[in-house]
């Protein structure tokens, strides 16, 4: 298989260890300066041209991280998204051509992990890679528990009562704060500056989209209380019962 836009060959990857990721966009000039400063940082790349090779590939290549533009035709990267969410947690950073935070919220909505706004440094897309692959990492000491809700942050995994509770990097990451401090309110920039980092500029409907997403996947397990409102203060862990 070529190794070039949509195909690659796996046997081309030598390291094990390397990361690979997917970048989809119809500009074959975006995809280039995203390639050259993904592969600069060590990473494996593979391209895409449209939203359904992407969701092609998603179900064949093991893909570490979606960089996903929003402005495709035939299928625009909102659907893409859909689908991938259909049947993967990946990582999804979406590239959107103006700073708009309706498409941020449905995005967030949609499953996405962070977004980075066109004209962008090849220098901060690469950051925000790392900053998001790093919420995935295993971390130590690492088993939390609360009512039926356990959290394993090593296997980065998450069940209730047993049952697996299928989370995004980000919705992991924005859990497991709740999940270490359980009877502490937290206003939404607290939990942004901890999952995003203290100089992010995101807004609080941000961290709104994350905790609705969890909110939803928890109540199609039984759990309707994993994250309560204290209303006028913030959210906090619920009583995580079932």
């Amino acid at each position: 298989m070529q190794r070039s836009l949509d195909k690659l060959d796996p046997s081309c990857n030598t390291n094990n260890m390397t990361l690979r990721i997917l970048i989809v966009d119809d500009d074959p000039h975006i995809r280039d300066v995203v390639r050259i400063a993904a592969e600069a940082a060590g990473y494996e790349t593979i391209e895409a041209s449209n939203g359904q090779t992407a969701v092609t590939h998603i179900g064949r290549e093991a893909i570490d991280l979606v960089v996903l533009d929003i402005g495709m035709p035939q299928m625009d990267g909102f659907d893409c998204c859909k689908q991938i969410r259909a049947t993967s947690n990946v990582p999804v950073l979406f590239l959107t051509a103006q700073d708009d935070e309706v498409d941020r919220v449905l995005g967030f909505q949609l499953g996405a992990d962070d977004f980075v706004s066109k004209p962008f440094s090849p220098r901060e897309l690469v950051l925000r890679i790392k900053a998001i692959l790093a919420r995935g990492k295993p971390e130590q000491n690492m088993a939390l528990r609360h009512g039926t809700l356990e959290m394993d942050r090593a296997g980065h995994s998450c069940k209730i009562e047993g049952c697996e509770l299928a989370l995004t990097a980000t919705e992991f990451a924005v859990l497991s704060s709740l999940m270490r401090h359980p009877n502490q309110v937290h206003d939404r920039n607290q939990l942004i500056a901890q999952v995003y980092g203290a100089n992010s500029t995101l807004s609080g409907r941000t961290m709104d989209s994350h905790v609705r997403n969890i909110r939803h996947k928890a109540a199609e397990l039984g759990c309707e209380d994993i994250i309560v409102t204290v209303h006028g203060v913030g959210i906090k862990l619920g009583a995580c019962s079932r």
